[in-house]
């Protein structure tokens, strides 16, 4: 196979690969409108049920970085098999859990089968695609993950409609076997021909520090700062992480290349795409309550707000594939975060009331740009990583994301919760200014008591208080986005163009010759 030419089964190999990653992005969000259900037959407690859902995040971002080394070690088709048969197992356990501990526990090992799954993916297409296609192949993935996390809660509505909770986990079983019958027929094996081997210190060390931090930038919103879950999970992740760099910092064979930040393009695109990830990561669990609770929407019109995100996604990406090869990588990222802060603009200035169609354009700019953006930030990412460490980058790039998401939900999170609280009327007891919904609860009780009668002034007050928080969080969204473009457009190499062929000197035709004009 020439690098040139790539892989001559290369789109059938997209394809097998988009099908493996599908399954694992759509439970993300998979479970969120079954949770209800899931609480129901176990009778399961609020905490629990966020356990359900936080398990296979947690899980899955903290073992990122070790499945992306692994699967340059021991072959990327090899980790993809053995991820698709962990995450397909652990769902039929999942499916049939006899009390929630068990479905937290099959959650988790899920997570671990998709930690496998992931970085594999895109080191896979780094190996098959020529640099010229990558941008390309990088489209189709960014908008397949897209759709699978738009897709995943109208899908959980439909199955815990027409079968029950456990339908969201047996869904995964033929979509894995359709995966593992693509991979195993059609993606070749490949490693890093060093055959360096994993670090167990190192590996225990990161993946302790990344799931500790992700734990509690989950936490935090919730149960606040100085929580306990949030104080141990920070406790657990400051002193592996540090150990963790001064262990890579002193090997002469790192398990990650931390030196890779020192290049411009990875560090610039990589930060980019992590701050943009800090924007996009709370907006629909922020737009959820704003149409259910301020517009009244029914979970499924919620489902459907959705859609817009991914459609924009989707036909962003049909240009973010094709213009890098015109304009260059950095313009694209550029053009694409600057769509997307006009997204959020439009978000930002929602009303209380009728607000569905700006939900939508909002949305569709917001997923527009993404889709420009992604194809170019991922190739420039990639592009600075040894086509060997593919794993190990591919992770890297993952990581950013998921920590990038873990701090928009915290952060931004935490933002809407002090505003809103903020702008609530004085006098209301703490537990009933915890969030929309309990002020909501509030105001009923307040209405059909004996000495109700200001029960609709108060739904009324917080429904006003919740839309201004939301502005005030989107319009961060929007600074984000617009940081993410000037950090892009600072820190990445302008258009690259080739020469016109000439004749080849002798002097140039020698080894490690090259020639690029910027």
């Amino acid at each position: 196979m020439s690098d040139e030419e790539g892989h001559p089964r290369r789109w059938a190999i997209l394809v097998a690969l988009c099908a493996a990653l599908l399954v694992i992005v759509i439970d993300n969000t998979v479970l969120h409108v079954a949770v209800p259900a899931v609480g129901e037959a176990f009778d399961a407690s609020t905490d629990q049920l966020q356990a359900v859902i936080d398990a296979y995040v947690v899980v899955f971002a903290g073992l990122l970085l070790t499945a992306g080394v692994l699967s340059d070690r021991y072959g990327r088709r090899r980790t993809l098999v053995v991820g698709l048969l962990v995450f397909g197992a652990a769902s039929a356990l999942a499916a049939a859990a006899p009390s929630v501990w068990w479905l937290i526990a099959a959650r988790a090992f899920m997570g671990v089968g998709a930690a496998l799954v992931m970085p594999a993916t895109l080191a896979v297409l780094v190996v098959v695609f020529p640099d010229r296609e990558r941008p390309r192949a990088f489209a189709v993935w960014s908008a397949v993950a897209s759709v699978g996390m738009a897709a995943g809660p109208l899908l959980g509505g439909a199955l815990v409609d027409a079968w029950s909770w456990a339908g969201v986990f047996l869904i995964n079983v033929p979509v894995v076997a359709v995966a593992l019958f693509g991979v195993v027929r059609l993606v070749p094996e490949s490693r890093a021909p060093d055959g360096r081997g994993l670090d167990p210190y190192g590996a225990v060390l990161v993946t302790a520090g990344v799931t500790g931090l992700v734990w509690a930038l989950i936490e935090a919103p919730a149960h606040g700062y100085t929580a306990p879950a949030v104080v141990a999970g920070a406790a657990v992740a400051v002193p592996a992480l540090v150990g963790f760099g001064v262990r890579q910092s002193r090997s002469a064979t790192p398990m990650v290349d931390l030196r890779l930040y020192r290049d411009r393009r990875f560090s610039g695109a990589g930060f980019a795409v992590a701050v943009m990830t800090i924007a996009t990561g709370s907006t629909l669990f922020v737009l959820s309550q704003y149409l259910q609770l301020v517009l009244g929407h029914s979970a499924f019109g919620t489902g459907l707000a959705a859609v817009p995100l991914a459609a924009g996604v989707v036909a962003g990406s049909a240009v973010g594939g094709r213009a890098p090869a015109r304009f260059g990588a950095r313009a694209c990222v550029v053009a694409g975060f600057t769509v997307t802060a006009a997204g959020f603009a439009v978000l930002a200035s929602l009303s209380g009331s009728g607000g569905s169609a700006a939900v939508s354009v909002g949305l569709g700019l917001a997923g527009l740009g993404s889709g420009i953006a992604g194809p170019s930030a991922t190739s420039t990412v990639l592009g600075a990583v040894p086509p060997e460490r593919a794993g190990m980058g591919s992770a890297l790039n993952d990581t950013h994301q998921q920590l990038g998401i873990a701090l928009g939900v915290a952060g931004l999170g935490s933002l809407l919760a002090t505003v809103y609280r903020g702008k609530l009327p004085d006098g209301l007891p703490e537990d009933a200014k915890s969030s929309l919904g309990a002020t909501l609860s509030y105001a009923r009780d307040r209405a059909d008591g004996a000495d109700g009668g200001d029960g609709g002034a108060l739904a009324e007050a917080a429904r006003s208080a919740f839309t201004d928080a939301q502005s005030v969080t989107m319009s961060v969204g929007v600074a984000a986005a617009l940081i993410g473009a000037a950090v892009a457009l600072l820190a990445l190499p302008g258009h690259t163009t080739r020469a016109a062929p000439e004749p080849v000197s002798e002097e140039m035709a020698q080894p490690g010759s090259q020639r690029d004009t910027q």
